[in-house]
């Protein structure tokens, strides 16, 4: 299978995802604006799911821009990634339904965790399989951003237990961090585009 097979499909299940989370949103009962009152903590769990979701895309379509060729273990790491973010719409309905309560909220942490761990092995696998000073290992760097995720869902997983809503605070924390655009990964595609010979600059 090539990349581009693979990516294409991710990008279809991706879609799916997304469609299943939107038609867990139900109307207000009533007619009026205050019925929007009973619908409000689905509609902004929805949006944080949305937003986590789409920089999952983000991501994974970059990281395929540089990925040169694929084996078996990518593609199960990647199947790995897409099953944990077929969870997500069920996390998010019970999370949106019951707003503050532990239970749901650390299911949702515990997703997003499993998410981001498979995402983090999906990326070890294909350096695995990619020359140490490549452009993909150069995009990639020390995965900084990828360990302070990961570090800051297992910190939400106890904290819920506190204070449920500190763990929503660190997961809109996390995305919040990955909104923020990677120069390193931009440079890295540029050099790509621009051809040999370009040079590649590692990045801050």
């Amino acid at each position: 299978m090539s990349p581009k097979r693979l990516e294409a499909f991710s990008d279809g299940v991706l879609a799916i995802i997304i469609t299943i989370m939107v038609l867990e949103l139900r109307p207000p009962a009533g007619a009026g604006f205050d019925g929007l009152r009973d619908v409000v903590a689905k509609l902004l769990a929805y949006l944080l799911s949305f937003v986590l979701v789409g920089i999952y895309w983000n991501n994974h379509h970059h990281l395929f821009r540089l990925v040169e060729r694929i084996d078996g273990g990518v593609m199960w790491s990647n199947m790995a990634l897409l099953f944990c973010l077929s969870l997500v719409p069920f996390a998010t309905a019970w999370f949106g339904e019951h707003p503050g309560k532990q239970a749901p909220i650390i299911s949702y942490v515990v997703v997003q965790l499993s998410c981001a761990l498979s995402y983090t092995a999906m990326t070890l696998t294909m350096l695995r399989i990619h020359p140490p000073d490549g452009l993909l290992a150069t995009a990639i760097g020390h995965d900084f951003k990828g360990k302070l995720s990961v570090g800051l869902y297992l910190s939400a997983i106890p904290l819920s237990l506190a204070s449920p809503w500190v763990g929503v605070a660190l997961i809109v924390t996390v995305a919040v961090l990955w909104l923020v655009p990677d120069r390193r990964v931009a440079r890295t595609l540029a050099t790509k585009d621009a051809g040999p010979g370009a040079g590649v600059s590692a990045g801050p």
